[in-house]
């Protein structure tokens, strides 16, 4: 008797042990469960914030791309070279002269329209800008001649001439047929932005009529374009 009760003492403690056990097991798989339960939530929200992350940053991408597409438009619009255009213009130094060619040729002489077309072409690496209109002395005379009343406005703008670029001026010329004046050399000045005059210097004269008349004469601004072209 006294060893069925050990017998049964030691059964009822190995099945409480393996009820203990048991216990431990299924608590263990419990916790499994929530750590997994929240390791799902945990990388569906990574997942969300993921996704959340590459769509603002997809829309970022897109700003910049319409930003960057923006830039190009503006780049190759019109707009913008008128931009650069005065960009290049701020950058460029005023022309001294010396990387100046000028020259001048007697058109229409005799004709209603007489005068000498100035051409100055910039025969240097960097671009300069002129304004105004030249101070112009001709043959011997000492006194520059005026600015002519007749002429168009924007006289005050900046001419940028990239290099091998040239600007047009005009000398017009008005001979009525006594006491008048006769040469065939000029010299030029350049003006600056306040209207001053740089020094003069002689300018090369071109064409078969290289002799003109005047009784009086006066001068035009600074063109891309030529005078008179007719």
């Amino acid at each position: 008797m006294r060893t069925s009760r050990i017998r049964t003492a030691a059964l009822a403690a190995v099945t409480a042990a393996l009820a203990l056990g048991l216990t431990a097991c299924g608590g263990a798989d419990g916790d499994s469960k929530a750590a997994g339960g929240d390791n799902a939530a945990a990388t569906a929200q990574s997942r969300s914030a993921s996704n959340g992350d590459r769509k603002d940053g997809a829309e970022q991408a897109n700003s910049n791309g319409d930003t960057k597409t923006d830039a190009r438009s503006a780049t190759t619009s019109d707009g913008s070279d008128e931009v650069a255009s005065k960009d290049a213009a701020a950058a460029a130094q005023q022309c001294r002269g010396d990387e100046l060619l000028v020259t001048a040729v007697h058109r229409f002489a005799g004709q209603q329209g007489d005068h000498l077309l100035i051409t100055a072409s910039n025969e240097g690496t960097t671009p300069c800008w002129v304004t105004s209109y030249p101070a112009v002395k001709l043959g011997d005379d000492d006194t520059a001649l005026p600015h002519s009343k007749k002429d168009n406005p924007g006289g005050d703008q900046h001419i940028t001439l990239q290099p091998g670029g040239t600007a047009y001026s005009a000398v017009n010329l008005f001979d009525y047929g006594s006491e008048n004046q006769t040469a065939q050399s000029l010299a030029i000045a350049l003006r600056d932005a306040d209207g001053h005059q740089n020094p003069f210097y002689s300018v090369v004269m071109k064409g078969e009529k290289q002799q003109f008349s005047w009784n009086e004469a006066d001068v035009l601004n600074w063109n891309t374009e030529k005078p008179y072209d007719f």
